[in-house]
């Protein structure tokens, strides 16, 4: 707790790194970060909120499970898991459709969610990057 301060304006400060390049690549349909000023959610998140965190959503332009799994497989620095407000960069599949009950989700599944850690944020680009090589590649 002594560190989390400092830690949560780290997240948010990689995270929106990310999530910036994340929404100007190929493949990439939307990214699902409250923070970024074109976020649907954005002026919700102004009003009621002095910060993020390192999560977010992607969704993938194309349904495809073997290229989002490709895109997973590989990752240097991102490891498989989920977070609960862990320092490290975390990445799983993301198939929000099972469980939404409010409204419809209608975007191509799966995706993916992160959680963006403490790592440099250029390092966790250029692994990305990779990922979404590997996207494409799969995609043929």
């Amino acid at each position: 707790l002594r560190t989390l301060s400092v830690r949560l304006r780290q997240h948010q400060k990689n995270a929106l790194k990310v999530a910036q390049w994340l929404n100007d690549q190929p493949n990439i349909k939307r990214v699902l970060y409250p923070p970024l000023p074109d976020d649907p959610g954005h002026d919700l998140w102004a009003r009621d909120f002095s910060g993020g965190s390192g999560l977010m959503g992607v969704v993938f332009d194309t349904a495809c499970p073997d290229a989002a799994n490709a895109s997973i497989d590989g990752m240097g620095l991102f490891t498989i898991g989920y977070s609960w407000g862990g320092f490290e960069s975390l990445i799983v599949p993301s198939a929000p459709s099972y469980m939404r009950t409010a409204t419809k989700w209608t975007e191509p599944e799966p995706g993916i969610r992160l959680h963006v850690g403490l790592e440099d944020a250029g390092d966790l680009i250029a692994d990305l990057d990779q990922g979404l090589a590997r996207f494409r590649k799969a995609l043929g």
